[in-house]
């Protein structure tokens, strides 16, 4: 066994979170695609089948009351609040993350009023970050104007909106400053949007601690939601009664059932609801969100940082000097919960981990990328990936 094969084992001896990682349901593969698909916490399968055979089954239209299926949304949302430093009463769960960046880009825009005529987006962004604000521009009238996140300070004016940044750069592991950056948006004035999706659930977010204005993110991947689960969104509480949303169904009007033709939107955040919640998968979240039952996020990033430095330890030891290039930033104030390794016939060598048992993801033209979920990731996975990876590359 080499040296570092045996300090994994000594890593994982005293790991405080290693006992989360029996409550996944897991194999024999090393995955780090948990940044792109959480694995499946081991609750869910028997909640999913109660809410199917007995909830819809037998109480069936009873259990939007019977069974808490009305206020799912708000309540799973207050789950998540804490897992990204919000109080209670500020986040609603429902809709995709593209569907969520429009309505708090919108609602951005509207809060800002007709003065500001210009958006900033991350240029960097997740692609579909970029059409949704392209989009609301159009929609609004505003200019749109891409900048990467260290130029925004210097492109923040009179005319600025609304920001819409990423926290985590999805194909480097970049970690952006959210605390200056949304200082730096408010000192002139505009409004700030965050995109979670990258951190949520694998380091602190600090929203209300931070003054963040607006907030989205996903639930499939650090949240280990299951595939297509919801999203949510967050609007911080002294905004809530001027947040105007773009999307103003009939799940957020103050008075759902009374059927009315005008509009007239509930307060707090339901106000960010549209339509009917997708309950099946709501409800596969809310029990997925059970693994994070007395867990510190100060724990799970500490232990983030610990694997992706022991991951890159181990690929200066075993990997050929040359053969790989790391685009992930190497201090841990920038760097995320995943590490992004340019190669040149990186598709290839991804798909020969796969077969391996390790799994990572690629993304085009030449990056493999490893996520480190560390609420199941275990520092023998990492030694191991880095060995095969090595073996891999020959």
């Amino acid at each position: 066994m080499s040296d570092l094969a045996m300090r994994a084992e000594k890593l994982d001896a005293a790991d405080e979170l290693a006992d989360k990682r029996g409550e996944f349901v897991l194999d024999e593969v090393a995955y780090l695609d948990g940044n792109s698909l959480g694995a499946l916490p081991a609750v869910v399968p028997g909640r999913v089948e109660d809410v199917v055979r007995r909830q819809w089954g037998e109480l069936r239209i009873r259990s939007w009351e019977e069974s808490g299926w009305w206020t799912a949304p708000e309540r799973i949302g207050d789950r998540i609040a804490p897992l990204v430093g919000a109080a209670p009463g500020q986040i609603v769960v429902g809709d995709s993350t593209s569907v969520n960046v429009f309505k708090a880009l919108v609602g951005a825009v509207r809060m800002a009023g007709e003065g500001r005529d210009e958006i900033l987006v991350d240029a960097t962004t997740f692609p579909t970050d970029g059409y949704i604000a392209e989009s609301a521009a159009r929609m609004t009238g505003r200019t749109l104007r891409p900048v990467t996140p260290a130029q925004v300070p210097g492109a923040l004016g009179d005319r600025t909106a609304a920001v819409l940044l990423n926290h985590v750069d999805y194909r480097t592991g970049r970690l952006h400053d959210l605390p200056a950056l949304t200082a730096a948006v408010h000192e002139a004035g505009a409004y700030a949007v965050w995109d979670l999706c990258h951190s949520a659930g694998a380091l602190p977010v600090g929203l209300d601690e931070h003054g963040v204005d607006l907030a989205v993110g996903c639930t499939y991947k650090y949240l280990n939601g299951g595939p297509g689960s919801p999203a949510y969104l967050y609007v911080r509480r002294e905004l809530q009664d001027r947040f105007d949303s773009p999307l103003p169904g009939w799940n957020s009007h103050a008075e759902p059932f009374g059927m009315r033709s005008r509009y007239e939107p509930a307060p707090g955040a339901p106000r960010g609801r549209v339509g009917t919640p997708d309950i099946l998968s709501m409800l596969a979240l809310e029990a997925a969100l059970e693994v994070w039952d007395g867990v510190r996020v100060e724990a799970v990033r500490a232990k983030s940082l610990a694997l992706t430095d022991f991951f890159l330890e181990c690929v200066t030891a075993y990997v050929p000097e040359g053969r790989v290039e790391c685009i992930t930033p190497v201090p841990h104030a920038e760097r995320g919960s995943q590490i992004a390794l340019r190669c040149h016939d990186a598709g290839e060598v991804m798909k020969r981990l796969v077969e391996r048992g390790v799994v990572g993801d690629f993304r085009a033209p030449d990056v493999l990328r490893f996520g480190f979920t560390p609420l199941y990731v275990g520092f023998a996975d990492v030694e191991r990936a880095a060995r095969v990876l090595a073996r891999t590359l020959g």
